[in-house]
């Protein structure tokens, strides 16, 4: 009980500690039907094997070369493959939202084309402009991105995609943290060139000071 010693007689220890290994609901069950001890819970004799630092021996980890209980037992039950998915084939909504490969979507106004139908599925689909540009420029550099020159997403020539640090588009985001506040993508056409070259010279000056 809480709040009052359990009392224990030599004998009673000497069984317990001598059973020590056995799991703690066995050894109180053994431990009550031999002493007759009905005031001793479950909890208790944890407690004093606790106090007692009379361990099981046992960690709960499979020790190397162990065997798991589990070997070789199925974890699909007997008739379950006939709901599994058959390579191939697609069931639901699949057929009605399968793009072919070559198709072409249009996501926060970018142009994509599918690629191919394997994994990862975000590899799918890759943004036109940019298969564009590699063809032309190659691979667009680690740290870069690719800038729309005349805020038309959709116009994927590679000519009016610049390549840029990632470090720009903060700048041209517009804002008072940066210069030119003015939004790029916002600003007249006359006023984009001019934008993109303050932004280009403010990041360069940020480099040399921090080089």
């Amino acid at each position: 009980m809480k709040g009052r010693s359990i009392p224990y007689s030599a004998e009673e220890l000497t069984w317990i500690k001598r059973r020590r290994a056995w799991t703690r609901a066995a050894l109180h069950r053994g431990f009550c039907a031999t002493f007759g001890r009905e005031d001793v819970s479950l909890s208790n004799l944890h407690a004093l094997c606790k106090r007692k630092g009379w361990k099981t021996g046992r960690t709960g980890n499979f020790e190397k070369g162990q065997d798991p209980w589990n070997k070789g037992q199925s974890y699909c039950p007997k008739g379950s493959e006939k709901g599994w998915f058959r390579p191939g084939i697609r069931q639901g909504k699949a057929p009605t939202n399968y793009k072919p490969i070559g198709s072409e979507r249009i996501v926060d106004g970018y142009r994509e084309r599918k690629m191919h139908d394997g994994m990862p599925f975000r590899s799918r689909w890759k943004m036109v402009h940019v298969l564009g540009w590699e063809q032309v420029n190659g691979s667009v550099p680690d740290g870069h991105c690719l800038k729309c020159v005349d805020g038309n997403r959709l116009n994927t020539d590679p000519s009016n995609w610049e390549c840029i640090p990632r470090a720009l588009l903060p700048r041209l985001a517009g804002g008072n943290r940066y210069r030119p506040v003015l939004a790029y993508d916002a600003a007249p056409e006359q006023l984009k060139p001019i934008i993109l070259n303050t932004a280009k010279l403010a990041h360069a000056v940020k480099m040399a000071r921090d080089a």
